[in-house]
């Protein structure tokens, strides 16, 4: 059986992509995103906020590039990659990277800005709608999941 690497993320750019063009012709874009939940704890609020790394090849590199800015509200789906080097002192050290395939612009943090996806970037944020999903249990069939 084949197993399943997907990650799917909401956060915001904790800084604007930074594009390489390589030798091929092809273009790598990475940026950091932050996710934070919040929970209480002894009667106090607390948040706690991950930092993910992103990579993003050729063409969405290119959007990427064009459309992300630091502060952003962004969703994205991909793969979970780990990855190793030895740094100049010889020691070998390792990299965990999310290798994104999708993302949708959701939004800027302090609620302006631009909204969008890789093929339409040019939405105001006002457009956007949480969608509405509707989470009550349907005990029509028989299935025990």
């Amino acid at each position: 059986m084949a197993g399943v690497n997907k990650v799917i993320l909401v956060g915001h750019l904790g800084r604007d992509p930074e594009v390489r063009h390589l030798e091929g012709g092809a273009s790598v874009a990475n940026f950091t995103l932050a996710t934070s939940e919040t929970y209480t704890r002894d009667g106090k609020k607390v948040e706690q906020t991950e930092w993910h790394n992103i990579v993003v090849w050729r063409g969405l590199a290119d959007v990427a590039a064009k459309y992300l800015k630091k502060g952003e509200l962004i969703y994205v789906e991909g793969k979970l990659r780990t990855r190793s080097y030895d740094d100049k002192n010889g020691t070998k050290r390792y990299v965990t990277e999310i290798v994104a395939d999708n993302f949708n612009m959701l939004g800027r943090k302090g609620g302006s800005g631009d909204e969008g996806t890789e093929n339409s970037a040019n939405k105001s944020a006002s457009d956007y709608q949480e969608p509405q999903v509707d989470y009550s249990t349907d005990t029509s069939d028989d299935l025990p999941f």
